[in-house]
């Protein structure tokens, strides 16, 4: 059976794409190896439990300065969490009112693309400090804790723990990234449905 010029170009359309999006995929998973996200989940959406969750998350950060500090890679820094998951739920619960349940866990979860102020990050399954405050049934708040993006002095000594390509994709010098993004997030979305994460 011969095959029309078309079904031929889109046999070779689709193969392309799969191959890049496998690429993609390895760039976004090597990356996702190298980092720690904060996410803190607000006990619903009321405004008083959303401001709760933004000074919940100052203390989170706060704690996590003297943790994290001089950590040299993500598995050191997943340890240090770990060791002081008790002392970071204290952190949560100075902000949050007397009797409000706090849980803090170390966990892998999915995030979309998401663009912050000075980076973006592809969207992925990325080891997570889960912080849930109550219920944890209101919006959320995510940055990224290790290497240190959340901080004010975000971005110093990042050069040490990611390649250079790494802070070209996630600081969006590289200006194919939006399109990267989505990719990647597309084929997130696929491998995660398809529970293959």
């Amino acid at each position: 059976m011969k095959l029309k010029k078309w079904e031929t170009a889109l046999a070779a359309a689709l193969s392309l794409t799969f191959l890049c999006g496998a690429a993609l995929a390895g760039e976004q998973s090597e990356l996702s190896d190298k980092i720690i996200r904060l996410h803190v989940v607000a006990n619903s959406d009321s405004p008083e439990d959303q401001a709760i969750k933004l000074e919940a998350r100052d203390s989170v950060l706060a704690s996590l300065g003297p943790i994290l500090d001089g950590a040299r890679g993500a598995d050191e820094a997943a340890r240090r969490t770990i060791a002081n998951l008790g002392a970071i739920e204290d952190a949560a619960k100075s902000a949050v009112p007397s009797g409000t349940e706090v849980r803090a866990e170390l966990t892998s979860e999915y995030f979309p693309t998401r663009e912050y102020e000075t980076f973006s990050l592809p969207a992925g399954r990325y080891t997570s400090l889960r912080v849930t405050l109550g219920q944890g049934a209101g919006q959320n708040w995510w940055c990224v804790v290790f290497p240190p993006l959340c901080a004010p002095d975000s971005g110093e000594g990042i050069g040490d723990l990611l390649t250079d390509g790494e802070v070209a994709l996630i600081t969006e010098e590289d200006a194919g990234c939006v399109v990267k993004f989505k990719a990647i997030e597309l084929i997130g979305r696929i491998r995660n449905w398809l529970g293959a994460d």
